[in-house]
């Protein structure tokens, strides 16, 4: 997930590298690396979608920036102070391939955290939950592996406070097989056994002392939100957080099946299935991680112009008050980096020079890198693709300054508004 070493990803998580890497968005598998060079060659480039005008800066930034890395299929949209101006679908592929449509579902991995911290929010704005509150009572967690346990409150979570330290434990996500086997059950293992399995054991830090990213920590988030509201966490954010914003598309992935017109995913890895005690390699993205039990911290699929709408909610409006605004974006207890960014609720944060605030999030899967952006100017844009850096391969966050870049180069912003064309 976000913030991974993307690098190391393959070894930390005992993949196996594929003898060649997937080549284009057409169905099927690996051929030799020849050939797989030869179907990159034979790549053509194509844009769907609309843009207003004076915005081709973006568009270029895409092509150079998808060809560079060998991406199949990628998707940006751009908003300017409330209005969405662009919004492309943009493939690389061989002819016959899978086309990237401005309203393809991808899977949006991390930037599923500020969906969850959205919905926590709307539940102490209700009434219905304190930042205060612990979570091994909300939970019904044992603390006795663990005293310290009974520390963790809903604000640590939402912070990545809690006190588990993936550096030095494994994160628990990713650790299937040995819950599976710890546990004495069969694979796939549910959220309730990944649950137990970490209860059951000591935390690395002390809550509140060391600021550590932790995917576990928003998959309790997501169980919070259904002990509190007694629905399931999708139905609750769908009908709390997106439908007011006529967010329609989004949905939880799931790990084998895609859903209409979803983007295929690639990865350079296979990996053991985590969905049977086979030991079957799969690809990656289709079977070696549970993309289910992931849900809240990084299980939804998104368009682009969904991000940038869902991010609409924190200019202001019905969902959040200003108050609870004020809340996602507050300096947590600790954790403030040296260059003055820091994790909010949801949200990574950095102060702007002369006011305001830049705040964003990225994600990262095998198959999977997205980036959602809001400026402190009033542009927002999400950018997805459709597989990440693997190995020696070209930094994916590079797209971050290179899409800055490209803002800054507008020197006349376009007036119209392209809402109604998606939404």
């Amino acid at each position: 997930m976000a913030e991974l070493s993307r690098r190391d990803f393959g070894k930390a998580a005992g993949l196996m590298a594929a003898p060649t890497l997937l080549a284009g968005c057409a169905s099927g598998g690996s051929g030799s690396t020849k050939n797989a060079r030869a179907a990159a060659a034979a790549r053509t480039w194509g844009v769907t979608g609309k843009a207003l005008a004076g915005l081709g800066g973006f568009d270029a930034t895409l092509k150079s920036f998808m060809q560079a890395r060998a991406i199949p299929c990628g998707q940006l949209a751009v908003v300017r102070k409330g209005k969405l101006i662009l919004s492309r679908g943009y493939t690389y592929a061989e002819a016959g391939a899978f086309k990237t449509q401005p309203t393809t579902p991808f899977r949006i991995a991390s930037i599923s955290k500020p969906v969850t911290a959205t919905a926590v929010l709307r539940l102490v704005q209700d009434g219905k939950l304190k930042l205060t509150d612990r979570v091994a009572t909300l939970l019904g967690l044992s603390t006795t592996a663990d005293p310290r346990l009974k520390d963790v409150t809903v604000l640590r979570l939402l912070q990545h406070l809690g006190g588990w330290d993936r550096d030095i434990t494994p994160d628990p996500m990713f650790r299937d097989a040995a819950i599976a086997k710890a546990l004495g059950v069969a694979l796939p293992v549910s959220q309730a056994n990944i649950v137990k399995y970490t209860s059951g054991r000591a935390l690395d830090h002390a809550p509140g002392t060391h600021y550590v990213y932790s995917n576990y920590g928003y998959m309790l988030l997501g169980r919070i939100i259904e002990k509190v509201t007694g629905k399931k966490y999708q139905d609750y954010v769908r009908q709390t957080v997106l439908a007011p914003r006529g967010i329609t598309r989004m949905r939880l992935g799931r790990s084998r099946t895609k859903v209409t017109g979803e983007a295929p995913y690639y990865s350079t890895y296979t990996g053991a299935t985590v969905f049977d005690n086979s030991g079957t390699k799969v690809p990656f993205p289709y079977g070696a991680f549970n993309l289910e039990n992931m849900d809240a911290h990084g299980g939804w699929l998104a368009t682009a112009m969904d991000l940038t709408r869902f991010a609409g909610i924190y200019d202001g409006g019905s969902i959040l008050t200003s108050t609870s605004i004020s809340r996602a974006f507050a300096k947590p207890e600790t954790g403030i980096n040296a260059d003055g960014w820091y994790y909010g609720c949801g949200w990574q944060v950095r102060p702007v020079t002369g006011g305001g605030r830049n705040t964003w999030h990225n994600g990262s899967l095998a198959g999977t890198y997205t980036l959602l952006v809001r400026r402190y100017d009033g542009l927002s844009w999400a950018v997805l693709f459709d597989q990440r850096q693997e190995g020696s391969a070209a930094n994916y966050a590079d797209i971050d300054a290179a899409l800055h870049k490209a803002a800054n180069a507008v020197k006349t912003w376009p007036t119209g508004n392209l809402t109604s064309t998606y939404f």
